[in-house]
């Protein structure tokens, strides 16, 4: 019998979906445009069976990929999970076997392998396509191969055997230059080990170049940003050990007193030239982009004052301070030739935002004027009587920050709506940075739907070009790519 009683999330927008769903010719409002030929694959959690700890992390729900397929003005809808081991076990179980996220010691005696925590990945983070190949991500395992069609999974894959890492960034960069991609695993020998080994992926999907590392405490590295010579690994605050993991905890707590490190390192290095630049307190997960300028280099990114993760509470027993888990949009700048290991750090606009920052990314590892995300608009209030007290709690505006003129151009939603990360797709035919389309899911809390939009993203405040209703709430996602019918086969 499934219950979900003791689930916080159990009614409501973000309650579980557990179905798979096929929509042929979805309806839209508006006119889809005809010269978008490709697909919107977006990666997020949902719990098939409830957890075994009510207080668990959203994130170790069960993952769930969906497309949006594009051809000729007609959009497409299909949703599946991603069928890892552990989502093939709960089900001949009928019942939920994996305990605390990222925490094998919590799981049933059936499945308990602290040896081989990477074989309970749910891969519910982000989509990736590379060399002809549609994966889903999550940082705690092996990639899995989708099919780009069916969206059946095909399995764990391991680049041939060349990647030796147990686990697999939710976050490589890929250089529009050389059609490489660059990628690394932490904890990649083990639970709580300082392994951290990077890797060099040709656009033929072959390995190329392996780095390995020693990070100076263990802790998430989310995210890297890569320029055209060097590798950036942020991480701050989080923590954990095995004597934390075999009390039986959840695997990151948040350590204050702990300093934020950025590791800069050569592309083409053996990893002895890192360096590790020393900054203050901050939840560094998501990065826009990076790029080399000389001796310097310049960083992107909507990093967090502080812990945002209210499910990764402080080691010190405090409360979890929700005023310091915002993410403004930052400039900081790394300089190659000072005896000091520190940076310098902007906040570029005056007001939180998502730190789910996306750009152009036929400009990644290069300079860049664009960077895209959601944030709460004051201007812009929340129809409360229709969607409930939603304000400061969700997205209702896109962005067009503008990291050169400090221009800010917005795409508001809609007074019953909540948006969920954007996305930049490239005109056909246009090589000029911006010009294309933003696109995100938008959640319609009036009527309990799900709905695609797309924007000019050269003319955001113009409102809609279109929008795609699915007549049902699509399972949220993490993260979302835009692929070019080009790019899969």
């Amino acid at each position: 019998m499934v219950d979900f009683t003791k689930v916080p999330t159990r009614v409501g927008f973000f309650a579980p979906e557990r179905f798979e769903a096929d929509i042929h010719d979805c309806e839209v409002i508006g006119k889809v445009p005809k010269d978008l030929n490709g697909t919107f694959f977006r990666v997020g959690g949902d719990w098939f069976y409830p957890p075994l700890f009510p207080d668990d992390a959203v994130l170790n729900a069960d993952g769930y990929i969906s497309a949006f397929r594009f051809k000729d003005g007609i959009v497409s809808y299909k949703g599946r999970y991603v069928r890892t081991r552990r989502y093939e076990l709960q089900k001949a179980a009928n019942r939920q076997l994996f305990g605390y996220y990222r925490n094998p010691f919590t799981d049933d005696p059936s499945v308990r392998d602290p040896e081989r925590p990477y074989l309970r990945t749910v891969a519910n983070t982000s989509p990736l396509v590379h060399a002809g190949k549609l994966f889903a991500l999550k940082e705690d395992g092996l990639p899995h191969r989708i099919d780009p069609v069916t969206l059946d999974t095909l399995g764990p894959w391991d680049f041939e055997g060349a990647w030796k890492s147990q686990t697999f960034t939710a976050h490589p960069k890929i250089d529009p230059v050389t059609g490489e991609m660059i990628a690394f695993g932490y904890e990649a020998t083990g639970l709580a080990t300082d392994d951290l080994f990077i890797y060099t992926i040709g656009r033929d999907g072959k390995v190329k170049h392996e780095q390995r590392i020693k990070v100076p405490y263990v802790s998430i590295v989310h995210d890297c940003a890569v320029t055209q010579k060097h590798i950036l690994l942020p991480f701050g605050g989080y923590v954990t050990s095995m004597d934390r993991l075999k009390a039986g905890k959840i695997h990151w707590g948040w350590d204050a007193t702990k300093p934020s490190y950025i590791g800069v390192l050569a592309r083409d290095g053996d990893g002895k030239d890192i360096r590790w630049f020393k900054g203050p307190e901050r939840c560094m997960m998501h990065t826009f982009n990076a790029y080399t300028e000389g001796s310097k280099i310049i960083l992107y990114a909507p990093f967090y004052d502080s812990n945002f993760f209210p499910f990764f509470p402080p080691i010190d027993g405090t409360p979890w301070n929700p005023q310091k888990a915002k993410a403004y949009v930052r400039r900081i700048t790394i300089d190659l030739r000072s005896k000091k290991d520190t940076w310098t750090e902007e906040i570029l606009w005056p007001f939180n935002v998502s730190d789910l920052g996306r750009i152009d990314t036929r400009f990644m590892t290069l300079r860049q004027r664009y960077g895209y995300t959601s944030f709460n608009d004051p201007d812009r209030p929340f129809d409360e009587a229709r969607a409930g007290n939603l304000r400061g709690r969700v997205s209702n505006t896109y962005g067009r920050f503008d990291f050169e003129t400090g221009k800010l151009n917005r795409y508001f939603v809609g007074p019953t709506h909540s948006l969920q990360e954007c996305c930049f797709v490239p005109r056909p035919g246009s090589r000029e940075e911006g010009d294309g389309y933003l696109i995100g899911v938008a959640s319609n809390y009036a009527e309990m739907r799900s709905e695609l939009v797309i924007a000019d993203a050269q003319n955001l405040e113009a409102g809609d070009v279109a929008r795609v209703i699915l007549p049902f709430r699509s399972t949220a996602q993490v993260h979302g790519i835009w692929a070019d019918a080009s790019e899969l086969a």
